[in-house]
């Protein structure tokens, strides 16, 4: 006869010890501009996967990557600013 076994390990793998850290939460927050930035640079992408970009695409190719650009170095300053002790230099 075979026995059934549960899988607790899977069942419980996933319980309220699991959640994200408040810590963990603050810095997606902090990181949410370069995201949604990386996002929009992904769509404008996938538009011209099946044609020749026309000028807009274009345009909107180069608004998204600046967009994902100045996300990213204001992300850095923001890091940079926090970890620099006694202020700018």
């Amino acid at each position: 006869m075979d026995h059934i076994v549960t899988v607790q390990d899977a069942v419980t793998a996933f319980g309220d010890f699991m959640e994200p850290t408040d810590a963990e939460l603050d810095a997606i927050e902090q990181e949410m501009p370069v995201i949604l930035a990386d996002v929009d640079l992904l769509d404008a992408q996938i538009v011209t996967l099946d044609r020749i970009p026309t000028e807009l695409d274009n345009r909107r190719l180069r608004r998204a990557r600046r967009r994902a650009l100045a996300a990213r170095i204001a992300l850095a300053n923001r890091t940079a600013a926090a970890t620099l002790p006694g202020g700018a230099a």
